[in-house]
């Protein structure tokens, strides 16, 4: 009952801010209830797919995702995976949780500095994102108009989503908030916009390396079950809630999240245990 009360919330969470969930998951499960770590990460994988499942229904009925966008980065998120998973027996993980920990500190002071912004302003039309329609609109039921928006730093967004790619490969860790920090710092698309196609686009990624847990034996029933439920009940309440937030609300739940992140991948690669 506690694991499907902590999914609950992981969903919630997941679905808000475009993460999936795992990000509570698997340190809850290792930490409050001593589940073995391999376990751990095939519940969180389960959950991904899950938070995706129950958010990226909601989000696409909704319009809020672009799926042109997701689609888009997926190439650079698949191509990125493949060549973490090539790397993983060359470099050292230590050396990369410490480099990831220090971007994503950047970018916790970067999203910190736009936290007043509710909206993007003053966004150009990059000329890749003219010629593949990856510009769009959504209804905001908080401002209550139609939100038309540019897409802009397409370079910029596909390499952060390379890199994405690469530490899911390596690490084995969700790379959802490097999927919503690209969109937002280097795209300058709205956040919903962000954390809606993120949600979309980490249940493809999850999904693909689902499979290799599985046969592996990874996946345990009787504590994936509970958290799919919970997860995937708690993104349906999510996305109803998300949708009823300002763009501001929702980052300044986000930047503690990923300054929380930052610090952890931080002390990781500098092996303090």
């Amino acid at each position: 009952m506690k694991i499907f009360i902590i999914s609950i919330i992981a969903g919630i969470l997941g679905s808000i801010l475009g993460l999936g969930g795992g990000i509570i998951i698997t340190p809850a499960l290792t930490l409050l209830f001593g589940v073995d770590i391999k376990y751990a990460i095939g519940a969180s994988i389960v959950s991904v797919i899950a938070t995706s499942s129950g958010a990226a229904i909601v989000y696409i009925k909704d319009k809020i995702t672009n799926i042109r966008i997701g689609m888009f980065l997926e190439i650079a998120t698949t191509t990125g995976a493949i060549t973490g998973a090539f790397l993983s027996g060359v470099i050292s993980p230590k050396y990369l949780y410490f480099i990831f920990g220090l971007l994503l500190l950047y970018s916790t002071i970067a999203m910190l500095k736009k936290s007043k912004n509710e909206l993007p302003k003053d966004v150009t039309l990059h000329p890749i994102a003219k010629k593949l329609k990856l510009n769009g609109e959504y209804y905001d039921k908080v401002l209550q108009k139609q939100v038309k928006y540019n897409v802009d730093g397409v370079y910029g967004g596909f390499g952060m989503m390379y890199v994405a790619g690469v530490i899911s490969g390596l690490l084995g860790i969700g790379s959802g908030i490097f999927k919503v920090m690209a969109m937002d710092l280097f795209m300058k698309i709205p956040l919903k916009v962000s954390s809606a196609t993120s949600n979309f686009m980490i249940g493809v990624t999850a999904a693909a390396s689902a499979g290799v847990y599985l046969l592996r034996g990874d996946i345990d029933p009787k504590i994936s079950a509970p958290v799919a439920l919970g997860v995937l009940f708690g993104a349906s309440v999510g996305t109803k809630i998300m949708q009823n937030l300002k763009s501001k609300t929702i980052r300044k739940i986000f930047v503690p999240v990923l300054a929380y992140v930052s610090i952890e991948m931080i002390i990781k690669g500098l092996g303090v245990k």
